[in-house]
């Protein structure tokens, strides 16, 4: 559980994949968040980062994945993610 701290070091990007942008007519969008936040922590940093009403939020931590560089072998961190649904009328505008 993270302490004092702002909405901008809980959500660290909007994540646009051809996945996630399939999901924005739903009202749902995809986030890369640190792993120490928990869900009312992401509820919170949503709603005052992009001024909407969060409906629901799920997360994700997926694991890092083995990647050999220079035949030396090593793992990508672990990633935390969330799924936040807004409420009816709310949207963030992407471009």
């Amino acid at each position: 559980m993270m302490t004092n701290t702002n909405s901008y070091d809980i959500i660290k990007t909007l994540l646009r994949t051809e996945k996630s942008t399939q999901l924005e007519p739903a009202r749902k969008y995809l986030f890369l968040v640190d792993k120490r936040a928990n869900k009312v922590q992401i509820r919170k940093a949503v709603e005052e980062i992009y001024k909407v009403k969060v409906s629901s939020v799920n997360t994700l931590i997926s694991p890092g994945k083995l990647r050999v560089v220079r035949r030396e072998a090593g793992y990508e961190p672990d990633k935390k993610t969330a799924l936040v649904t807004l409420k009816e009328g709310n949207k963030i505008e992407t471009t």
